[in-house]
């Protein structure tokens, strides 16, 4: 299972599409609000407790400061995918992408690009295809079809040009 956790119920919609993702792929999912700042007591439990309720990896998301992926990384030996999101509080989504990439040595935080939710659902499924198949099987089918799709975009454009 992958937790999905975000800052705030205004990151939602960019984190669904981590969970939108994991779906398709058969990866089981969970999905909280997890503030650094306003909910720390909540943020150490749920990162103390993750591995023992069955996470594999956990995907956080935050904008503004962002500390929530990189406090969760401190408190769990879990991979931990950081997501800046572009919030209404954030200077141009730069202060997110920064706080969740300039991590300090040891404590690491596999960092997406801006709004990158859904490369953070497909990354904590190759994580969790590592121990799991019919996951890995899932993940060569996805690939295959992302293949597909730029052959027939490129057929499409060769149809065009005609």
């Amino acid at each position: 299972m992958v937790g999905i956790i975000m800052g705030s119920l205004s990151d939602r919609k960019v984190m669904q599409e981590a969970a939108d993702v994991l779906t398709i792929l058969g990866v089981k999912w969970e999905m909280d609000i997890v503030s650094a700042h306003r909910t720390p007591e909540k943020m150490v439990d749920y990162a103390k407790t993750a591995r023992s309720r069955g996470l594999r990896a956990i995907v956080a998301g935050a904008g503004g400061a962002a500390h929530l992926p990189g406090m969760v990384a401190s408190l769990t030996t879990l991979p931990v995918i950081g997501v800046p999101v572009k919030s209404t509080n954030s200077i141009d989504g730069w202060d997110s992408v920064l706080s969740i990439l300039q991590m300090p040595a040891g404590v690491p935080v596999a960092t997406m690009a801006l709004d990158g939710a859904r490369n953070a659902g497909i990354l904590a499924a190759q994580i969790v295809g590592t121990f799991d198949e019919t996951v890995a099987s899932r993940l060569d089918q996805f690939k295959e079809e992302l293949k597909e799709k730029v052959a027939d975009m490129s057929r499409q454009l060769t149809n065009n040009g005609q």
